[in-house]
This record gives C-alpha cells, structure tokens and sequence, in this order.
C-alpha cells in the first residue's frame, strides 16, 4: 500500500471476527481536582467516581456523542502526567466544536491540515507539520484543532464529514 492509498478491507470486519471494542482509554493526571474540573467544565457526563480510604481515586467520563470514555484518578496508570499525545475526539465540524470548548474555557487551536497535503490528513510529533486553516481541498478526515487538558494530555479534533469504506 502506498502512501496514498486507502485500506478498501481486512480481516477485521469478516462476520466471523471476534469483536473488540475500545470503550476507555486512561488518562495520566497529576493532579485529581483539576482534571475533574476541566472535563466536567467541558460538560462530560460523569459516569463513575470512586474516592477510596487509601488514596485512590478514579474519575470516568464520556465526551457527548461518544461510545468511548476516559479515566483518570490516582494509583491508576504508572504512564507520567500530561504524557499522552494525540487522543482524536471525532466532530462534525470543526468550527462549531472549537466554539463549543472555548465557549467552555478550552484554550483550543485554530483549525489546521497536513503541511504535505496527505490522503487522510497526517499525524506528526507535536505541532510540526501543521499548515493553517481547514483542509484547502475540503476533504473529511483532514482538518484538525487541537487544545490540551490541564495536566498536558493533548487532544485533537479531526472533521470528519464523510466516513472512509467499511467505516460506520
């Protein structure tokens, strides 16, 4: 496969595959109240807390629309704080979801695409790479902002207005 090119199918959605669902992803955190504070600000649903005698605590939300949900909390993950890089909440539209966080107090980028004009847009270290504004070709999968949490964990939104073959 070049790079250019798309996978059209794999042995994943054969009917007789085993399913896998992701459903949560941990988040590492130093400090329990300010990353409650921000993903609750944010209008997470909380979906479980747990604040036990010998200092664990755990926190687990699910972003609006979404099938996934993060923990967070204390004793939780070994992985170092603000370690995490380039967890991808999928939106509609871009601009309508950078209002929403900002509207929320999210210091959020502006929208950006691949520098070297990649098929589904191009993942990089950090900011490298980045060129600004939507996607010039208006193609799904290709614009991108991003905003980092409290604790440095930094997130994407990727538009995605039309969905890639054997994608639901």
């Amino acid at each position: 496969m070049t790079s250019s090119q798309v996978a059209e199918g794999n042995a994943a959605t054969d009917t007789t595959a085993v399913p896998f669902r992701l459903e949560v992803v941990v988040i590492p955190v130093a400090d329990f109240d300010r990353a409650k504070a921000f993903y609750t600000g944010l209008g997470w649903r909380v979906d479980a807390e747990a604040d036990l005698d010998d200092g664990y605590r755990l926190m687990q939300l699910t972003p609006p629309g979404s099938n996934a949900s993060i923990i967070f909390g204390t004793q939780v993950t070994a992985a170092q704080p603000g370690s995490l890089d380039g967890l991808i909440l999928v939106v509609d539209n871009i601009d309508e979801a950078r209002n929403a966080l900002l509207a929320q107090g999210a210091e959020v980028s502006e929208a950006f695409h691949d520098a070297r004009g990649g098929p589904i847009g191009g993942f990089q270290i950090g900011d490298q790479g980045r060129a600004p504004g939507h996607d010039p070709q208006g193609r799904s999968y290709a614009t991108y902002a991003s905003f980092n949490d409290t604790e440095g964990n930094r997130w994407l939104l990727q538009e995605i207005t039309e969905r890639l073959p054997g994608r639901v």
